[in-house]
């Protein structure tokens, strides 16, 4: 099982293949997401300490690029679980107020298409 630590939580064992923002929800980590986790809105993203991420969706990129946030992290709605990482979030419920936002489903979405 992949470990994941997250930077003022500690380190969980997560399911291999689980989405990484469900992950961090269900370790009690607060992140937002509020678009549902469909790559729109960019409130889940978390900076990556170390370890490698699953690669980067068509829809992650363009939603990265347009909000020119692209290089500055990675949504944790478009990552699922496959090794161990160590990350930081960067938006939370604490630090912006919002609410965490519809829980994402348990499949990456928009369907993925993934680069390089």
């Amino acid at each position: 099982m992949p470990r994941v630590t997250v930077e003022n939580y500690g380190t969980f064992e997560i399911e291999t293949g689980k989405r990484l923002v469900l992950a961090l929800e269900d370790a009690g980590v607060d992140v937002l997401h509020r678009c549902g986790g469909k790559a729109r809105c960019t409130t889940c993203m978390v900076e990556v300490l170390s370890g490698e991420p699953t690669p980067m969706t068509a829809a992650e990129k363009t939603v990265l690029e347009a909000k020119g946030m692209f290089g500055q992290g990675r949504l944790s709605c478009q990552i699922t679980c496959e090794s161990d990482l160590s990350l930081r979030t960067i938006k939370t419920t604490t630090s912006t107020g919002l609410d965490a936002g519809t829980k994402p489903a348990e499949h990456i979405e928009p369907e993925p298409e993934y680069l390089g």
